[in-house]
């Protein structure tokens, strides 16, 4: 089982709804297509957070954004 989320929804919501069920959030991050990619503290408190947004999951690959500046090459 894997920590991490993609859920169609914005950040302000998705922290909300992990707030109210105690799940701890590691990380999160928008993505640009839309949603956000949501990482939980606990496997347990994931596979809560996947039944909660059951209707909101996106499925497959997305594209993220880089977070870190890429060293350039000499």
């Amino acid at each position: 089982m894997n920590r991490s989320i993609l859920v169609d929804m914005n950040e302000g919501e998705v922290v909300a709804k992990c707030l109210a069920a105690k799940v701890g959030v590691s990380a999160i991050e928008r993505l640009p297509a839309g949603g956000v990619r949501l990482v939980c503290s606990s496997v347990a408190g994931a596979a809560k957070m996947r039944k909660a947004f059951k209707a909101h999951l996106i499925e497959g690959d997305v594209a993220r954004t880089r977070h870190r500046p890429v060293t350039p090459l000499w």
